[in-house]
Formats: C-alpha cells, sequence, structure tokens
C-alpha cells in the first residue's frame, strides 16, 4: 500500500470532518440562541445520555467506546461554545468585573496582617515580602488566622500552601473550604533551614529536636544521619526556636530560620540542613474582599463535580479547548461526604482574558460547587 495515498485520504476526511464540526457548532448556537430566548438551562443531561446511546449502537462494537469518547468531548466543547452566548448577564462575571475596577492600582504597602506562630515565623518573612511596613498579629493555628480575616480583625493573613520538598500543606486546603476568603497575591520564598541549639551547645549534645511537621519533612535526610535523637513536630518552626529558648534543657534543637537565632538568643548549630538548595515555600496573602490588582495572571479556584466517570475530565476538556494553563490540580476530600472530592486549581491566564471569564462562568453552572477564590500576581 501507499502510504502517501492513505495519507491523502486521511486528509480528505479531516477536511469533511471539520466542515461537518463547524455545521454541528453552528446548530449547536442556534440551540443556544434558543435557550436563551425561552430561560432553558445550557445542559439538557436526558438529551446527550439519549445521543451517547445512539452514537455507540450505530458504531458497533468494535467503535463503540471511542465514538463515546469522541461524542463526550464534542457535546463539552458544544456547551463551551454555547456558554458564550448565555453568560454575558453572570453574577459571577459582573463579580469579577466589579472587582477589577474597584480594586486600587497599588497593592498596599501596611496592612494588619494575621499570621501563624510567633516572631521570626517563615510567616513572618512572607508578610515582610508582601509588604513593606506589616503590623502583624500572630494566632496560635492556621484556623485563627482565617477567623481573624473572616471577622474584619485583620485585612490580610498570610499562610503557607505548598512547599517544593514537602508538598502541600492540607491544613489550609481543607481550611479554605470551610471560610469565605479570597486570595489576593502569592508568594515564593526560598526556605533555608538552620538547626539551632543553645549558646555553645554542639550538634553531639541534641538529644531532641522540635520543629513544624512540614520542616521537619524537608530536613529528612540530614535527620537520618543523626542516631539516637527524638523529632518532635510543634506547631511552627519560630515556636520551636521559642521552646527551645525557654527550655531548663541543654540538649534540646530546633529546626528553624537564621532570623530566629537572632530574635531567641540560640546559635546555629548546623546551617543549610534542608534536602535541598531548591527548597520554596509558596505563600497565599488572603482577605475577606474580593481584591484584583492590576495585571493579575494567576487565578484559583475550588470544584467539587459528580462522583462518577469521566466528571473530571468534562472539566479539564475546557481548559484545553479554551486554551487555558492548568498549573495546580489538588484534590481534598470533603468531609462528612462519601468518597466525594473538593478539586483547587490553579490557572495562568490574564485576568482581562474573555476566557478566564468564559471558563468561569462555565464552572459555576456546570458543576455541582464552585467557588471563584480570586485573581493575584505571584511575586518571586
Amino acid at each position: 500500500m501507499d502510504i502517501d495515498k492513505i495519507r491523502n485520504d486521511i486528509d480528505g476526511i479531516d477536511t469533511q470532518i471539520i466542515d461537518l464540526f463547524k455545521q454541528r457548532m453552528e446548530k449547536a448556537l442556534d440551540v443556544a440562541r434558543f435557550k436563551k430566548e425561552h430561560g432553558l438551562p445550557v445542559h439538557d443531561t436526558a438529551r446527550e445520555r439519549q445521543l451517547l446511546h445512539k452514537v455507540s449502537e450505530e458504531a458497533g462494537e468494535d467503535f463503540e467506546i471511542y465514538t463515546r469518547v469522541l461524542f463526550s468531548t464534542l457535546m463539552d466543547l458544544s456547551r463551551s461554545y454555547q456558554h458564550k452566548f448565555l453568560t454575558d448577564e453572570s453574577p459571577l462575571r459582573s463579580l469579577v468585573t466589579k472587582a477589577i475596577a474597584e480594586t486600587p492600582a497599588l497593592f498596599p504597602t501596611k496592612a494588619t496582617v494575621a499570621c501563624q506562630g510567633v516572631e521570626g515565623a517563615y510567616s513572618q518573612l512572607a508578610s515582610d515580602k508582601f509588604f513593606a511596613v506589616p503590623n502583624i498579629m500572630y494566632f496560635s493555628s492556621f484556623e485563627g488566622v482565617f477567623k481573624a480575616v473572616q471577622n474584619g480583625l485583620c485585612r490580610y493573613g498570610v499562610l503557607p500552601i505548598e512547599n517544593s520538598t514537602a508538598g502541600s500543606v492540607n491544613k489550609i486546603y481543607d481550611l479554605i473550604q470551610r471560610y469565605n476568603v479570597n486570595i489576593v497575591r502569592t508568594a515564593r520564598l526560598q526556605i533555608e533551614h538552620t538547626l539551632l541549639t543553645k549558646k555553645s551547645k554542639k550538634l553531639s549534645d541534641v538529644r531532641e529536636i522540635f520543629s513544624h511537621e512540614h520542616a521537619i519533612a524537608q530536613c529528612a535526610g540530614f535527620l537520618e544521619t543523626l542516631k539516637g535523637v527524638k523529632i518532635t513536630p510543634c506547631e511552627n518552626t519560630a515556636i520551636a526556636a521559642q521552646r527551645v529558648a525557654e527550655s531548663d534543657r541543654d540538649d534540646v534543637a530546633a529546626i528553624s530560620s537564621r532570623q530566629c537565632a537572632d530574635q531567641y538568643g540560640l546559635d546555629v548549630c548546623v546551617d543549610h540542613i534542608q534536602d535541598s538548595d531548591a527548597n520554596y515555600t509558596r505563600f497565599i496573602c488572603i482577605s475577606k474582599n474580593l481584591e484584583v490588582y492590576p495585571g493579575a495572571d494567576r487565578t484559583s479556584m475550588m470544584v467539587v463535580i459528580p462522583h462518577k466517570p469521566g466528571s473530571l475530565y468534562s472539566v479539564l476538556v475546557r481548559f484545553y479547548a479554551l486554551g487555558i494553563s492548568l498549573v495546580k490540580l489538588e484534590s481534598r476530600p470533603i468531609p462528612g461526604s462519601n468518597f466525594e472530592f473538593m478539586f483547587y486549581f490553579d490557572i495562568e491566564a490574564s485576568v482581562y482574558s474573555p476566557a478566564l471569564l468564559q471558563i468561569l462562568c462555565e464552572l459555576e453552572t456546570q458543576t455541582s460547587e464552585f467557588r471563584y477564590l480570586g485573581s493575584y500576581n505571584e511575586i518571586n
């Protein structure tokens, strides 16, 4: 067989498919106009189920599965195209547009900021990166930060959400589900861990080390070299340093920042103990009110989808169809549910992009639950 002849035949078939696809999408637009005129929803589950059953039977046994996938994708694209004409007056679109118009041109340099821990915590260092003059209020837990922001005690809250070595901070994702806050900015902070001890103490003197569980995970290689040393998790790396400074024991140490050595009068026993020099933690800055500052090019959202085959795919295909880059996908179980999950998305797209507004409006109406968490810049 002549391969060039076969390829020419395929090209001819592809041209027919494109022509038929365009005709189908035009008919889908006619349906959209009819639905808009009569106040009907875009998604007709019964109609789609009937169509998938019909095309599966027509395709025959060899092509049944492939045909279902093809037409499922085709219907997803059709709904996406229809939404362009049905969501002009979407409440979410109005909310985002209003936030863009009303948010000041410059991110504030001064603000009251909630952080978890004590002075010297990495969240404090991140706050210094977000704001020139932050007035920091410290809370004993991550939830305390969320409460302070939601109740209006602090305008902003700064929290770690993921680390390049230890992964996501799951507690933060769980709290995002429970509290009505918005992300207004993010920052990546290079984390350099040190082992802090009391004055003139050596590594051989250490019998117990305190630190946050994520810092412990980030220094796993170093800790494995220590024999007979107890590793004790605590609330925060700065709290670990404070605990060592206030302890009446001389055989304790803390994994913390170099800044905490000066803060709490400790010595740097061993420097740079993290497993990787490229150790970064991403921090989010949250607020009660939606603020969208100029140039925002990253957006976060939470989506709950039905627990059935193809549900996640039907969401992901929309990003691909609109040319939107998905940079993070995180799943967390929903407390009290029967194996249902909340999916957290980070996407890269200008807040001024029509495609971004379209995907937000589509997901708002086409998923079980949807929450827009904000559009923002990330600083490095």
